[in-house]
């Protein structure tokens, strides 16, 4: 049976069971076959089921909860996933029961018969009855309970009566649904035993800083467990945009490597800069500004502002010890050069397992990268926290240009969950406000080659010109947006070091971040390898490799 069609034959087959539905998590042999012979099948086909690279060993139902509206009974389920190579994730599943006449979703787990009663357990939030369920208890929700399942209701919120409700957009790795056109509550399908950033960051924000750039909290849902609190559900404002940031920047790039035909513009003569040089605007070469256009580089200005912004409200209280700004010390030097070098000793793994998948330039700048290993290990080692006069403080964690939306000539930033390959406890650990710089110049630098890559036929240029003009269209955007982030956050009391220890912890983060990326592009697709080894090979100033023969 597929996702989303019901097999004539599954009717014919229910699973059978000689409980209620209002008693089926009370029941042991319920749960047993439920967690083995039901949910296996099921999960591994969602999209937000995060172990398909793993083989999954069983599953357990760890915990569940009863929440009840006038017409049903639902079950919120909280399981743990096992795997044979010896590690687990905890998801949530909210179940409902619906009898055969009631269906009208074809998103079924199962088809059963419960004490005789035939229907289908389905997902519940495919049942309009449970979404206004959780819109009705977030919005009577007090702060104190006693409850299990916690409710709360944000001080932003001001919508009081359901009107409708919706998906929004394909599933991916949370499911999220539309209340009234105006808010947006996110159900996280894979849970963690502990608050998730996303929501603590969200909430501090909005009712600590009054921070405007980003979607409002308004409510929240959550488990109370012995560990501790896990999150459920966030619910923000819908904010009014116009697509993200990263379909924007390909749209810009892509005008921007037409000009190069459309002006005759020969790209040997365009004027290079150094990385991380800092620009005004009026400081920017006319021919630079007579390829590339000026709103652009208006639009970065913008965007580094309310990168500079976020992170002053980030590290702007001294009284939530969440989020008060913190020095360098030898613990977080020791955890951060374990988990690089942890993580670079896997990326070098799967290079050497999927060399034989590259050629041409990926391949020589792979070949590169290897016999360099040395050195960029001890980049990642050369950490000295001694020498660090800037703060740490708790910052976005996954910053990129997919987790920004355009919203007029503003942008809107969201989804605070921190680095999907790190721990919970990693995701909240205090770093450099830069390291999320870092990571949007990484972006820049992905929307600048996946234009190139994606658009082969379009500009009648070699590779090689095309790679050269953009590593120089990459440097204009980062120094504009550097110069404009330096003077906000210093401005806002930001201490985030000078010069020398910003590149280097620039130098630093970029490089974390274009080895992170090698190890997603060599499993996925590796031809795109060369966009985080073009990054590697910059950063580290290899000696520019000589080619005459394209990627494929």
């Amino acid at each position: 049976m597929t996702e989303n069609q019901i097999n004539a034959d599954e009717f014919q087959n229910p699973f059978v069971f000689n409980v209620g539905w209002k008693s089926a998590f009370e029941d042991e042999e319920f749960i047993k076959v439920f967690s083995s012979d039901i949910l296996e099948n099921y999960i591994i086909n969602k999209r937000w089921y995060g172990g398909k690279a793993s083989t999954l060993k069983y599953i357990e139902v760890v915990d569940s909860f009863k929440i009840a509206s006038e017409k049903n009974t639902y079950y919120g389920v909280l399981l743990e996933v096992n795997f044979k190579e010896a590690f687990y994730q905890h998801y949530f599943m909210p179940v409902s029961f619906m009898k055969v006449e009631d269906l009208d979703t074809n998103t079924i787990i199962a088809p059963v018969k419960m004490n005789g009663v035939e229907g289908f357990l389905v997902d519940a939030l495919h049942q309009e009855d449970f979404r206004k369920l959780l819109f009705d208890k977030i919005v009577n929700s007090g702060e104190k309970t006693t409850l299990k399942v916690r409710f709360h209701k944000g001080e932003k919120l001001e919508e009081k009566e359901y009107k409708s409700s919706k998906f929004m957009g394909v599933e991916q790795s949370n499911t999220s649904v539309i209340y009234n056109d105006t808010l947006v509550l996110k159900i996280f399908r894979r849970i963690y035993i502990s608050t998730n950033p996303d929501y603590e960051i969200s909430r501090f924000l909005t009712e600590r800083m009054d921070f405007k750039s980003s979607p409002a909290y308004t409510g929240s849902i959550s488990v109370a467990m012995s560990e501790g609190n896990i999150t459920l559900g966030l619910m923000q404002e819908l904010v009014p945009n116009q697509g993200d940031a990263w379909q924007f920047m390909l749209e810009e790039v892509d005008h921007i490597f037409d000009n190069l035909k459309h002006k005759k513009i020969k790209i040997c003569k365009l004027p290079d800069i150094e990385l991380f040089k800092r620009l005004k605007l009026n400081a920017v070469p006319h021919e630079i500004i007579d390829w590339v256009g000026l709103s652009i580089f208006i639009r970065i200005q913008t965007l580094a502002t309310r990168t500079a912004e976020m992170h002053i409200a980030l590290g702007g209280d001294f009284h939530d010890t969440a989020f008060t700004p913190t020095t360098y010390n030898g613990d977080y030097s020791v955890w951060l050069k374990n988990r690089l070098t942890y993580q670079f000793q896997n990326r070098l793994n799967i290079l050497e397992n999927n060399l034989h998948k590259l050629d041409g330039l990926a391949l020589e700048l792979a070949n590169q990268f290897l016999d360099h290993k040395k050195d960029i290990r001890k980049l990642f080692l050369d950490f000295d926290w001694t020498k660090m006069k800037s703060e740490r403080i708790r910052i976005h964690g996954d910053y990129h240009l997919g987790q920004v939306l355009v919203n007029g000539d503003d942008f809107t930033i969201l989804d605070f969950e921190g680095e999907p390959e790190s721990t919970i406890r990693d995701r909240k650990v205090k770093q450099p406000p830069l390291k999320d710089v870092a990571g949007m110049f990484r972006s820049f630098h992905y929307s600048i080659y996946a234009t190139i890559f994606n658009n082969k036929e379009k500009y009648p240029y070699d590779q090689e010109d095309l790679f050269h003009a953009g590593e120089i269209l990459f440097k204009y955007f980062v120094g504009v947006f550097i110069h404009t982030y330096t003077e906000v956050a210093q401005a806002g009391n930001l201490n985030i070091g000078y010069r020398s220890e910003i590149d280097f912890l620039l130098k630093y983060h970029l490089l974390e971040k274009a080895v992170y990326e090698l190890g997603y592009e060599l499993n996925s697709r590796p031809r795109w390898s060369v966009i985080p080894l073009t990054g590697i090979a910059s950063i580290m100033n290899f000696e520019k490799i000589k080619y005459s023969h394209d990627t494929k």
